[in-house]
């Protein structure tokens, strides 16, 4: 595999056309899996493949001494799709499995009681934000919407308050964490493509809670100011919300729903304040906030796999109220099978980085930029938002969005200014996710399951979904990106 460091000024100037190959693979992309119906995984490996023998092809012809020649095609594609399996595969899983957990035992329904309770029948529309919010985080926010659609019915004949309002209210909040907050595969993809490491992870779901607020709240705002005026055809409910839970048994307490994703996140928390430096030694070493034994144990608790393992346990322990073959048998297949989807999507994302890393493109724009300030920084956070933004409304996948953005921004992290450092943290990677994370909500309309997970579960006709659902997510990207753009503008 070439090392792009080392390719000639010759090989470089072979950066025009191999960027357009680049595009055309990007068109083939959406094109397969909007017009085709190919699988994302089977769209992403063969545009991967496509990129590599064209580049192939290009060096061949053009005969440039050392030209962009991949001489094992098949090692640089396993090798990429292996990297990223290797480092993010088992993490996936076992988020994928506290959200399964979570969804079968009426755990989330837990939770959308406790913040009933804390909020009472006097701000609905807030409650239902608020409950999508923290829903989505460890569950896929088209699950989270089916398992509180009865919910906001019930809600809404006992406030009065319009079922277009809250299903707006409840679809944003969920919308808003499902992009931007691990353990959410999606971000979890993206940061790892973007080369942040275990240590970092907890900073993403930092800078994710911190964006998804404001993001959450012009959905909220949307869902009070114009959808509140839509009209719904979904007959009123006929269940009360005590009647609503009784479909899941007796709910888990408070501690046990919010526990597996709450531990994780304080783990991960404890292993990045762990090795947090706070001085150098007389050898010019970094001091840690902790040495010895107390670093080894907190550096493995904080360590991703390990943290979200323990969630997994505290799942499983506190939430399956019998640890028999159907819940820890056919509930963690379900938990695989959905994971599998994912790991595939991200593996073919990181065999196609792979094939990028091997060619000039990256060097080549690092030329075309040069001392261009416009697409340097924040810039480039909006060009992220822009690249993710085009995916997601072509193909209609958030995660397809937010793999193949990744994967193409990794390369050019250095050329436009995003691999900045906070001391130890790496605040340009976690805007880029940020960025590309507001892009991939950009929009939801009928290409994306999402879409119509929320029409039919609301009683929306297809005119009232894209005023109230479709426009609502080009609201929360562009105010998501527009907070990302600040943060950049104080920390780049």
């Amino acid at each position: 595999m070439n090392n792009q460091a080392g390719f000639s000024a010759d090989v470089i100037g072979l950066g025009p056309i191999l960027l357009v190959l680049l595009l055309l693979c990007i068109i083939f992309i959406v094109y397969a899996t909007a017009k085709w119906k190919l699988h994302p995984f089977l769209s992403i490996i063969s545009s991967t493949y496509i990129l590599a023998l064209g580049t192939n092809l290009i060096g061949k012809m053009k005969g440039v001494e050392g030209g962009p020649i991949i001489k094992d095609i098949g090692a640089t594609i396993t090798g990429g799709f292996g990297g990223i399996v290797t480092s993010i595969g088992l993490v996936i899983i076992f988020g994928t499995i506290i959200g399964k957990i979570l969804e079968k035992t009426g755990a989330a329904v837990k939770m959308a009681e406790v913040v009933l309770r804390l909020l009472g029948d006097r701000h609905p529309a807030i409650a239902m934000s608020i409950i999508g919010w923290i829903v989505s985080i460890p569950v896929f926010c088209d699950s989270g919407y089916v398992i509180l659609s009865s919910l906001k019915k019930s809600l809404a004949k006992r406030s009065g308050v319009n079922v277009v309002t809250l299903s707006v209210a409840l679809s944003t909040g969920l919308y808003a964490t499902h992009t931007l907050v691990p353990p959410t595969p999606g971000p979890i993809a993206a940061a790892t493509n973007l080369g942040i490491g275990p240590d970092g992870l907890f900073w993403v779901i930092l800078i994710g809670l911190v964006v998804s607020i404001p993001v959450a709240l012009a959905g909220h705002i949307w869902a009070r100011k114009v959808a509140d005026k839509l009209p719904s055809t979904l007959e009123e409910s006929t269940e009360t919300f005590e009647e609503y839970k009784k479909r899941f048994g007796k709910l888990p307490s408070a501690w046990a729903a919010f526990g597996p994703i709450v531990v994780p996140i304080i783990l991960l928390a404890i292993g990045s304040f762990a090795n947090f430096p706070v001085g150098v030694n007389e050898a010019g070493d970094k001091v840690l906030l902790t040495s010895g034994f107390t670093n080894t144990v907190l550096t493995f608790l904080g360590a991703p796999v390990n943290a979200l393992f323990i969630g997994v346990l505290l799942a499983m322990f506190t939430l399956l109220p019998k640890r028999d073959e159907e819940n820890l048998t056919k509930l963690m297949g379900e938990g695989l099978l959905d994971s599998a989807i994912i790991i595939m999507i991200t593996g073919a994302g990181g065999a196609l980085g792979g094939v990028i890393k091997a060619t000039p493109i990256a060097d080549y724009v690092k030329s075309l930029i040069n001392g261009n300030a416009a697409f340097v920084g924040v810039g480039a956070l909006i060009l992220a938002f822009l690249i993710a933004a085009v995916l997601k409304t072509a193909q209609g996948s958030s995660t397809t969005s937010l793999v193949v953005t990744s994967t193409i921004m990794m390369p050019l992290l250095p050329s436009l200014g995003l691999d900045a450092m906070a001391g130890t943290v790496p605040i340009g990677q976690m805007l880029t996710v940020m960025a590309i994370g507001c892009g991939a909500m950009v929009v939801s309309h009928v290409n994306d399951s999402y879409f119509w997970v929320v029409t039919q579960f609301s009683g929306m006709k297809l005119n009232t979904a894209y005023r109230a659902q479709t426009m609502a997510t080009l609201v929360q990207g562009i105010v998501g990106i527009i907070v990302v753009a600040i943060l950049g503008v104080i920390f780049l």
